[in-house]
């Protein structure tokens, strides 16, 4: 149980530190915009500055993982109420209020959910097969992982509970994902 909670630990701080972002000491330009913050950048020739670039998402990446776990899913699945998500990268957490009880649900999708599996299988924890759902649908105590091709999901549930209780849940919710995979 020791190193579930070191996993939960090693992932929230992975998620905070990159939603964090580099900053420098530098204080906000007149305005209140941090420098640079949406305005065109100087071209070093001396030239009229260039426009932000509004690259387009790279869609390889795969599916955001807040639309592949709605809100409404989330809940199900904690049995509660949970607050509106929060989306880092490609992961997306939803997490119960303050007020309790604890509760959140996380998703990731492409290496991050392939990660999350590979360290379940080093701690050597019983990683359970369903089959019918994915080209690969895997199952812990308290997360799923699905496959199709080359993309990953995995969906993560923090109870204070039973593990078993949230088998179903689990399952019933792998199916849901799939689908939208």
């Amino acid at each position: 149980m020791r190193t579930r909670g070191l996993i939960a630990l090693a992932l929230t701080a992975t998620l905070l530190t990159a939603s964090a972002g580099c900053g420098g000491d530098e204080p906000p330009a007149a305005g209140g915009a941090a420098p640079g913050a949406g305005a065109p950048v100087a071209d070093p020739t001396g030239d009229a500055p260039a426009e932000p670039s509004a690259e387009p998402v790279d869609d390889a990446a795969g599916p955001d993982a807040c639309a592949l776990v709605s809100k409404a899913d989330a809940e199900r699945l904690a049995g509660t109420p949970l607050d509106e998500p929060v989306a880092a990268g490609q992961s997306c957490t939803y997490t119960g209020p303050a007020s309790g009880p604890t509760a959140q649900v996380e998703s990731f999708v492409g290496e991050g959910a392939k990660k999350y599996l590979d360290i379940e299988r080093q701690l050597e924890h019983e990683i359970r097969e369903l089959t019918g759902v994915a080209d690969e649908a895997l199952f812990t105590a308290e997360a799923f992982f699905l496959r199709k091709g080359e993309l990953w999901v995995a969906v993560r549930l923090v109870r204070l509970n039973d593990p078993q209780e949230n088998r179903a849940p689990l399952e019933r919710l792998a199916r849901t994902v799939a689908g939208r995979m």
